[in-house]
């Protein structure tokens, strides 16, 4: 029999797949009966309460520490509770108490971190994926028809890539095995290697997202500067915004992160207004557009088009190159998928996740033609990444950036506390056996790897000052598939798996042995041929992703490449502001 400690690791070899569908089958139903004795009346207060409600999961976690530390009957460092993130304390009281843990109390303590509704995961997909200031700049190198076509499709597959991600968590959670991550559900489908492949590009992914924001962040200070008797040196703009986040970094819960999020969207609908406002009453920013794409972007008259535009009218490269960068701002504006097991992991009854899903996408979508469309219409191919360094007016233009940059410094923060949590649990705590971040061993090496995250990710910011051509290789080399490539793949592998199960296979809890009649290739083909429609369009939207992922990544490249012929006058190290 495994100890609870086993079962909280999520990990474990000796765990078979089937098992995983067993224990998952018994929770939902569980779920489903726990949600009929909870009144289901919805109304526009509970919905509000319920966003800013902190649940009783630290009241949970606290109750238990305080009974197991009385079983030892001691209170030492390690079973002290920081309020903060549940899960950091859940994380703690089993490193630190393995052998206290029932199986009853373990139940209790993983429902005890599920307190989240879908009114509020709404709030969350929406806020993690929402970017809508590099969305003018992809019309403005596709043109209207083809904009609203590649949103469309775009935010489409997206959405369709969260409902696959939800199916395989209704699936294969439970409170025993509780999945809460990218690389997990890997593990639990494709096995071991696939999950290190996972948490070294998702580490991959946080690390060039933070060098992105310290960038389009160290344009938005240079643009302030630059209206005082004194511009700063592009790359002290930088360092500036890097050291803040530093300082902010040392936060290492995302739950004391929460009120700043809140905060962080409605500065974004404002710096949005603001865009918007300017943008019908002034004329683009052409000292900005000369600044970063050249002499073909001096003051001129503003051209539209319904089709792709004319070479001489795209400011991301040349033709198909000009065309994949504009699709790269596409993808990056829908990509959140990464996070969706950690949202679901805290929710209460993760059958609703498809209503936050569904009106979060509806949205989003939406907001993007509209506001695409609308800035598109008006500054034609002088459309800036991000929109508001577009804004000719120095006073406006500076209150949408200070905007922007109370919104970059929160999501910087956020992506900077996930990415070293990644590659503290990963291989820090997985390899090396290092401490939970509750411990003070844990707080001290936290402490030293902030600043080490941040310069790296400064080093990228500085090296590459060119920021809708960083943005595109991030979202064609990690946004597409974490948010395209994987769902697709993870589905179909999923579905193989489920389908090869034999109606006389059976699972025994007591032995906690699954009996297969077979296994090897002769399974895979029976999963496969099982549901084969649906694994031949899973494999199709996997090989367009693919192809998606090779081209953008060239397209990007290839524009990195032309930043540095003299077209742009940002060099890397260098003081010139790309802006």
């Amino acid at each position: 029999m495994r100890t609870a400690y086993q079962l909280h690791q999520s990990v474990d070899p000796t765990i078979l797949f089937e098992e995983y569908l067993h224990y998952a089958k018994i929770t939902r139903r569980e779920e489903r009966e726990a949600e009929k004795a909870i009144e289901k009346k919805w109304s526009f207060k509970r919905m509000i309460k319920n966003r800013f409600s902190k649940g009783q999961t630290g009241t949970v976690i606290e109750v238990a520490v305080r009974q197991l530390s009385e079983l030892d009957g001691e209170k030492n460092e390690e079973t002290t509770v920081e309020r903060g993130d549940p899960f950091d304390a859940f994380n703690n009281l089993t490193y630190s108490h393995p052998s206290h843990v029932s199986d009853a109390e373990w139940k209790a303590l993983s429902r005890g971190v599920r307190t989240v509704e879908w009114s509020t995961c709404f709030y969350l997909i929406t806020s993690d994926i929402i970017g809508p200031f590099g969305i003018p700049w992809a019309f403005s190198q596709l043109g209207y028809g083809p904009g609203v076509a590649f949103f469309t499709l775009f935010g489409s597959a997206a959405a369709l890539a969260g409902f696959y991600l939800w199916w395989i968590f209704i699936e294969m959670d439970s409170d025993r095995y509780p999945l809460r991550d990218y690389g997990a559900a890997f593990f639990r489908v494709f096995g071991p290697k696939s999950r290190h492949i996972i948490n070294v590009l998702q580490s991959l992914q946080m690390i060039l997202t933070l060098g992105s924001l310290i960038l389009g962040m160290g344009q938005s200070i240079a643009q302030i500067s630059q209206g005082t008797s004194k511009p700063l040196c592009f790359v002290i703009c930088l360092l500036i915004f890097v050291l803040l986040g530093i300082g902010l970094g040392q936060v290492r819960t995302l739950q004391r992160l929460g009120w700043l999020s809140n905060f962080a969207v409605w500065m974004n609908v404002l710096a949005v207004i603001i865009c918007m406002g300017v943008i019908a009453h002034s004329p683009p920013n052409f000292e900005a557009t000369q600044a970063s794409f050249g002499d073909n972007f001096v003051e001129g008259p503003i051209r539209t088009f319904a089709g792709f535009p004319p070479e001489e009218y795209a400011s991301g490269g040349k033709g198909l190159i000009a065309a994949m960068n504009g699709i790269n701002q596409c993808v990056y504006a829908f990509a959140g998928a990464i996070l969706f097991f950690n949202f679901l992991a805290e929710m209460r009854n993760p059958w609703d996740f498809w209503k936050g899903l569904v009106c979060a996408q509806v949205f989003l979508f939406l907001f993007y033609i509209m506001f695409g469309i609308y800035v598109y219409s008006l500054q034609g191919q002088f459309a800036f990444n991000p929109v508001q360094q577009g804004l000719s007016l120095y006073n406006y233009q500076t209150a949408a950036n200070i905007c922007y940059i109370m919104t970059g410094f929160i999501a910087a923060a956020m992506y900077g506390n996930i990415g070293i949590k990644v590659i503290y649990n990963n291989v820090f705590q997985e390899l090396l056996s290092a401490p939970p971040l509750t411990v003070v061993k844990g707080k001290i090496i936290w402490v030293f790897m902030v600043p080490i995250y941040w310069a790296i990710a400064f080093i990228i910011a500085a090296s590459i000052p060119q920021f809708s051509y960083l943005t595109g290789l991030l979202s064609a080399m990690c946004f597409v598939s974490f948010t395209y490539t994987f769902p697709a793949l993870l589905a179909m592998g999923f579905r193989i798996k489920k389908d090869a199960m034999l109606p006389d296979e059976s699972f025994d809890e007591t032995t906690l042995k699954y009996t297969r009649h077979d296994d090897g290739m002769q399974r895979w083909t029976r999963g496969f041929l099982k549901h084969w429609y649906f694994n031949a369009f899973d494999a199709l939207y996997l090989l367009a992703s693919l192809v998606t992922v090779g081209l953008g990544s060239y397209a990007a490249i290839e524009g990195l490449i032309s930043s540095f012929d003299g077209t742009s006058v940002a060099t890397s190290w260098g003081c010139t502001a790309p802006v």
